[in-house]
């Protein structure tokens, strides 16, 4: 009966351990420099996002018909997305005199470009920065510190967003990670393998603004919600009954 617990034991263990595999990121010998150019990436501006336009000039009295007046007792500090220019369902936003500019489908610079030849007609030396507010994302699952997080420079990958929630945890699934994306008004979810570096040519490489990047449990993390959450706590219950049957027979 020994020689039968000390086995079984053994391979409890053995059946315990991670392989590298399951732990390792990024595991492949292609080249990075094989993979596309991620400097040309730009976020690009949907419905109900919030925009910061600035427009500036050497002369402040000419620009000052096209800048936006705060909300009457809301200073930019308190909130200042309520001072923001919000992407209407139409996709349009109401800019002063302009009235409604297109701006949904399209990039920060092209948004810019095209508010500088819009306000060339009434600015020589126009100067135009548009920025979006209210860029955020979700990080759940297995990982150190899950929450949503405000981007401010309006690019995040999905190594950066697992290292603003303080990297996967010991029990996330390196192969299962779900990015949850609203496109036209619909979900479309995908899972991404993130020990591959095919990841680098994913579309899902960059977040946009709102995504979820859930964390599936790996088998041991699914393990620890049960009645017997690991491997170690099997062996303890297991060496605690051989112990008490072994006392019992003798």
């Amino acid at each position: 009966m020994i020689k039968y617990s000390l086995l079984i034991s053994v391979l409890l263990l053995v059946s315990s351990c991670a392989t590298k595999r399951e732990i390792i990121y990024f595991q492949s010998d292609q080249e990075l420099s094989d993979f596309g150019d991620t400097q040309r990436f730009e976020p690009v501006v949907e419905m109900n996002d919030v925009l910061h336009i600035n427009v500036s000039s050497l002369n402040a009295e000419v620009v000052a018909p096209f800048v936006k007046k705060q909300t009457e007792g809301i200073s930019n500090n308190q909130n200042p997305l309520l001072n923001g220019y919000l992407v209407s369902s139409a996709g349009t936003i109401q800019f002063p005199i302009l009235g409604a500019v297109p701006v949904s489908g399209k990039t920060r610079s092209e948004i810019e470009n095209d508010l500088k030849s819009k306000l060339s007609e009434f600015i020589t030396d126009v100067v135009v920065d548009v920025r979006i507010m209210n860029f955020k994302i979700t990080v759940i699952g297995g990982v150190n510190n899950p929450g949503v997080y405000t981007i401010q420079d309006e690019r995040v990958t999905i190594p950066q967003a697992l290292g603003l929630a303080g990297d996967l945890s010991l029990d996330g699934n390196r192969e299962k990670i779900m990015i949850i994306r609203e496109e036209e008004g619909k979900q479309k979810v995908t899972n991404i393998d993130i020990t591959q570096t095919d990841l680098f040519n994913s579309p899902y490489y960059f977040l946009k603004q709102n995504d979820i990047v859930y964390v599936e449990p790996s088998l041991k993390g699914v393990k620890k919600a049960g009645f017997i959450p690991d491997i170690p706590a099997l062996l303890s219950l297991f060496t605690v009954i051989l112990s008490s049957v072994i006392l019992i027979t003798r």
